[in-house]
This record gives C-alpha cells, sequence and structure tokens, in this order.
C-alpha cells in the first residue's frame, strides 16, 4: 500500500495542466469507484475503531490519526450501496476536503491512473439528481476498458456536517450590499452540493447566480457573450471556480480566459476543497484574483464585497 501512495507529492505537478491522477478501488459492487489522489493523504489497512455512540448513521466510528482523532466514513453505505453479505472493508483512504480530515472505509485498491479531466464526462442526465458522483470516465487497463464513477465526497460530507449558510452581519457592509442587489455571479462547479453552498449564501445578498457544472461549460458560455457582442464585465460581477472539474478544470479555465483580451479582465476567485498552500501557489501561476478554501460563506461575502468596492472605486474616478 506504501508503494501505491508513496509518489502522491510528485503528482501535484499534474494538477494546472488539465490533468489528474485517481486512486480506483471497489465498494461492495462490481463497480469501480475512483477519488482524486491530490485529495488522498494517505491508505491504510483498517485500523482499530472506536464506536461513537449517538454519530451519523454514515460514520463507522472515530480513529487515531497521527496523534489526532478523526471521523471515520463507512463510503458504501454513505452512497447508498447494498452491502453484500460478505462484503467487508479492507482499506481506509485518509482524505482532507474542506479544511478537515476524515477517513472513508473502503474495499481493494485496485490502482493510481494517469488521466486527462478532458477524457472525464459528467454523469448522464438521465440518472437524476440523488447520484453521488460528480464524473465518470472510461480507464483502460491491461485485460479490458472499464467504467469509473468518481464519487462526489462533498455531498458525502455535507449530508454529515450540514453545512450553515448563514451570513454573520457583522461583516456586511451596508453601503456596499445595496449596490450588489441584481448583480449576477457565475459560479463553476462539479458538485451541485457545492453550487447549492455557494447560491445560497449570495442570495442572501440579492445576488444572482449563474450556474456551469464544469470550466468547458463556463468559457463556452463567456466566449458566447463576446460572439453577441457583450461585456463580460457588464454581464456578471465575478466568476467563482472550483479547482477540480470534468472536461476542463479550474486552472486551465482561468488561464484560458486570461489569454483572451475580450475575458481577461474577468475578476475569478478559486473556490476549492483542495489544500491551502499549494493552490496559492497556482493561483499566482494561472492569475486568479483570489483563493477561498471551501466552504467559508463569510469569506465568500467578503471576496463578492471587495469586488464591489473596487468596481465602485473605478466608476468614481471615471
Amino acid at each position: 500500500m506504501s508503494n501505491i501512495m508513496a509518489s502522491v507529492d510528485q503528482r501535484t505537478q499534474l494538477v494546472g495542466e488539465n490533468r489528474l491522477e485517481l486512486l480506483m478501488f471497489k465498494l461492495s459492487s462490481r463497480h469501480t469507484f475512483a477519488l482524486n489522489v491530490f485529495k488522498v493523504r494517505e491508505v491504510i489497512t483498517v485500523p482499530k475503531i472506536h464506536q461513537m455512540p449517538g454519530s451519523h448513521n454514515n460514520i463507522k466510528g472515530v480513529m487515531n490519526y497521527r496523534g489526532e482523532s478523526i471521523p471515520l466514513i463507512d463510503l458504501n453505505w454513505a452512497i447508498k450501496m447494498k452491502a453484500r453479505e460478505d462484503y467487508k472493508p479492507e482499506n481506509v483512504i485518509i482524505t482532507e476536503y474542506n479544511r478537515s480530515v476524515q477517513g472513508f472505509l473502503i474495499g481493494p485498491i485496485m490502482s493510481i491512473v494517469n488521466t486527462s479531466w478532458s477524457d472525464i464526462q459528467p454523469p448522464p442526465s438521465g440518472v437524476g439528481k440523488n447520484h453521488y458522483l460528480t464524473a465518470i470516465t472510461r480507464i483502460k487497463t491491461e485485460d479490458r476498458e472499464q467504467l469509473v464513477e468518481i464519487i462526489d465526497v462533498e455531498k458525502v460530507l455535507s449530508e454529515i456536517i450540514m453545512y450553515d449558510t448563514t451570513i454573520n452581519e457583522e461583516i456586511l457592509d451596508k453601503d456596499v450590499k445595496e449596490h450588489l442587489n441584481g448583480k449576477k455571479v457565475l459560479v463553476v462547479d462539479d458538485s451541485a452540493t457545492a453550487r447549492w453552498q455557494v447560491r445560497d449564501t449570495l442570495t442572501q445578498l440579492g445576488i444572482e447566480i449563474i450556474e456551469q457544472q464544469n470550466g468547458l461549460q463556463a468559457l463556452n458560455l463567456l466566449k458566447s457573450w463576446v460572439a453577441e457582442g457583450k461585456n463580460v464585465n457588464d454581464e456578471i460581477l465575478m466568476m467563482f471556480t472550483d479547482a477540480e472539474m470534468p472536461e476542463m478544470d479550474g486552472y486551465r479555465l482561468t488561464a484560458e480566459v486570461r489569454d483572451d483580451p475580450h475575458l481577461s479582465s474577468l475578476f475569478i476567485a478559486l473556490n476549492t476543497s483542495l489544500s491551502g498552500r499549494f493552490n496559492e501557489a497556482m493561483v499566482e501561476k494561472v492569475g486568479c484574483n483570489r483563493f477561498i478554501s471551501k466552504f467559508q460563506p463569510d469569506m465568500l461575502v467578503e471576496v463578492v464585497q471587495d469586488r464591489m468596492r473596487d468596481v465602485l472605486k473605478l466608476k468614481s474616478k471615471n
């Protein structure tokens, strides 16, 4: 297991090149599931589990991880998979999402594969809204091609944590807030849960939200406005984008926007669950204006207010 994960740190260079690596594993069915390696701290065999009476049904208990107690989530149960009678979790994936560390109980590890976001597609629209996938892809192995389902961990966690989108009244700038009413913000994220969190936060300010599910969709929308002779800054106040998305990630989206003279002045905030230190470097590299680690409603509001202040200052000078 240590051999599989030994080079995870070196793999971070793929982020920003519209590429990623997937850690593939099994649960209690024939399906193959995956998580982005960059979200994975470590993979270990199932340790001693301490029960937590009264905890959420999806939490199997807590475990000691490097001197810290972290929740252990039964991923098979959390995504509503019916477990076989002979199914027994073999491993734990230790992950970091939204500034928290947690473990996911899984079955056997399959492999790590290098692929491109352009080869990863959103789930088919016919699967409904209650699934736990952000994307699917096909991976060729030595003997066959198989369908791989990428799990929406943010949805899994939101059903356990129940994120609060209430805004702290103390951070609201009344002079700025009145100018936000009716403004539009583009939100780009493959997770419906993440889009809901941003939408539910910013609509409290009277902001209208335009949603896109990945970077390619967002870029096509922005370019369509340009083709219609519209000024992108008249259409939207700013754009929030996730980093990891099917077809085109947030880093490539930002780079494409900066390379287009008609779009280059768009204010872009990276809103992601990936680790902060790495993203701060990536923000500077690709040209994002701000970086926000999910999920922080007050920070979302502060970024929007700061952007509005800059717009008002520019108008006053003109």
